[in-house]
């Protein structure tokens, strides 16, 4: 996917339609000069809705339509006949779209499931025709409601990506190379910094028939939490990973200090997501010895599994993918509480 092709933040004016009028209206025919009164109700007004596509990637379709406006009802008319519902705007937009005011930064909603669909602005009422107000004591009601005026409102989407595995690291840890080597994703590869920028998905075949998606997300820096480097760009991808691996290169100089401090950058954006399952690999194995390899492993976390593999040297990586598998299957059948976390 071209990185100016992946767009995961839009803003756009929503102005829903107004309703249509109610009808002031009298029966009349040759039969009867003097009816009561028939005038019909006006016809809401056209809604703004969000639709989810599992077949949607990016919000690309609405980055450049920045006016979103929805037709008004119809006005009633005699006869007791409603006026017609005005048109609604469905947007389809990917799974994992969460919609929010502009304004005051109020989440509505999240879009989850293909073919979920969710009101983001309302249409207006239509008014009520005079034959509504007919009463006892008001027999001959000269008067109808307006239709309510449809709404303009300035909205914010953004995407969260949706994954199985979201890949969780600082730059240069070998994320995209593992998910170039393990699915047909082709991601940018280079030996500098930030050579991701958005994320890229890939499908992992495993064992039977089974498979799960992969997420490479932009590297993590320190303080990204406080909106450094590409900042909350990214940390909300994270968000819609059901399971994170963890990759820090086997030559760094401190391996559990850079897990520290990676996870004090997810728990400072949302403490939830050290919820999470939890995965670490330790990349890279091919430029050093087992030796060294040996002395290593003492000073690991040790609470979650650890993987070693090299994604250039293809080692490891189907015990990556077990245990990877593992992990997700326990989660999704006792949750969290099997994992010891509350």
């Amino acid at each position: 996917m071209a990185d100016q092709n992946f767009v995961d933040y839009v803003k756009i004016c929503c102005r829903s339609g107004a309703g249509g009028a109610g009808s002031i209206h009298f029966h009349r025919d040759r039969k009867n000069p003097k009816g009561g009164p028939d005038g019909g109700n006006g016809g809401r007004g056209g809604h703004i809705i969000l639709r989810g596509n599992r077949n949607v990637w990016t919000l690309l379709p609405l980055k450049y339509r920045k006016h979103v406006i929805a037709d008004k009802g119809g006005n009633g008319e005699a006869a007791d006949r409603t006026g017609r519902n005005g048109e609604d705007v469905i947007l389809d937009v990917p799974l994992g779209t969460v919609a929010k005011d502009a304004e005051t930064g109020e989440v509505h909603f999240e879009i989850t499931e293909h073919d979920e669909e969710k009101i983001l602005v309302e249409g207006g009422r239509g008014g009520m025709g005079n034959a509504f107000f007919k009463s006892a004591t008001q027999q001959t009601p000269r008067y109808a409601q307006p239709g309510e005026p449809g709404k303009e409102e300035w909205k914010i989407l953004e995407l969260k990506v949706l994954a199985d595995v979201g890949l969780v690291g600082f730059p240069n840890a070998g994320k995209s190379t593992l998910l170039s080597v393990l699915s047909a994703a082709k991601p940018e590869i280079a030996d500098y910094p930030f050579t991701t920028i958005v994320p890229n998905l890939g499908m992992v075949y495993y064992r039977d028939e089974r498979s799960f998606v992969m997420a490479d997300i932009p590297g993590i820096i320190e303080n990204a939490h406080e909106g450094k480097g590409l900042g909350h760009r990214f940390l909300r991808h994270i968000e819609r990973n059901a399971t994170l691996l963890f990759m820090i290169p086997c030559d760094a100089d401190d391996i559990k200090e850079q897990y520290r401090i990676l996870l004090h950058e997810l728990e400072m954006y949302n403490v939830e997501l050290l919820h999470k399952p939890r995965v670490l690999a330790i990349t890279k194995i091919d430029l050093v010895d087992q030796e060294l390899l040996d002395l290593i492993k003492p000073g690991l976390p040790d609470d979650l599994p650890v993987v070693f593999i090299s994604a250039v040297a293809q080692k490891g990586l189907d015990q990556l993918k077990d245990v990877l598998w593992e992990t997700m299957d326990t989660f999704k059948a006792h949750g969290e509480k099997d994992w010891g976390w509350e």
